[in-house]
């Protein structure tokens, strides 16, 4: 099948983009509008997009015309955010703060998890959650009905056991963070599911073809 993107619909390019663009990992977002009321989303259109300086990058749309959700809104107001890592015994609880809640409800509340200060920006991580990435705003584009925001990561907290200090190397064999398949609560897990294919380099590659 061959699809013109210029004659599909916008359900039918994101039904397709997210079945295509996979696994995806997801950010579960902790941000604080200026009172200090603290939202927690998690969005599956991110990563990681440089490391000198250190740059995550993801969408957030729009919930409505013109209206943008409040992760989107916060970080704009606050320039602070915390992206916490999904791992396999947290599936259930980022899935409840993904609930479209009203206003005022504090979802971290609604899926039992409490928090813990982050060492840098003001904004708390997820005190379940084993790694989380502290962030401030670094620019937000405003591309059709998302937000593209960028942000530059100033500290990460990663618990002890995951993390070879020789490295140091995060231990994602053990840490199973889980990723985004599609939509309709489609995600796929990564425990038992690492598979090595190591680099060739180019003189092993030479030696190989003859």
């Amino acid at each position: 099948m061959h699809i013109d993107i210029e004659k599909a619909t916008a359900r039918e390019k994101y039904n397709l983009l997210i079945g295509l663009v996979a696994p995806r990992p997801i950010a579960w977002v902790t941000s604080m509008d200026e009172d200090g009321a603290l939202n927690a989303a998690p969005f599956s259109a991110y990563n990681y997009l440089c490391t000198d300086p250190p740059i995550i990058g993801m969408g957030v749309m729009e919930k409505g015309e013109f209206v943008p959700k409040d992760t989107a809104r916060n970080i704009r107001r606050t320039g602070e955010f915390v992206v916490n890592v999904v791992t396999e015994d947290l599936l259930h609880e980022m899935n409840i703060c993904a609930t479209d809640f009203p206003p005022g409800v504090n979802e971290l509340e609604m899926a039992g998890l409490t928090t813990a200060p982050s060492t840098i920006v003001k904004v708390p991580r997820i005190a379940q959650a084993h790694a989380a990435l502290e962030c401030r705003e670094f620019t937000t584009l405003a591309v059709g009905r998302s937000h593209i925001i960028l942000g530059q990561v100033v500290a990460m907290y990663i618990e002890d056991r995951f993390v070879n200090p020789d490295g140091p190397y995060v231990l994602a064999e053990e840490l199973h963070a889980i990723g985004r398949m599609n939509g309709l609560g489609s995600y796929v897990k990564t425990n038992g599911a690492f598979v090595q294919e190591p680099r060739i380099p180019y003189s092993e590659w030479l030696k190989g073809k003859r």
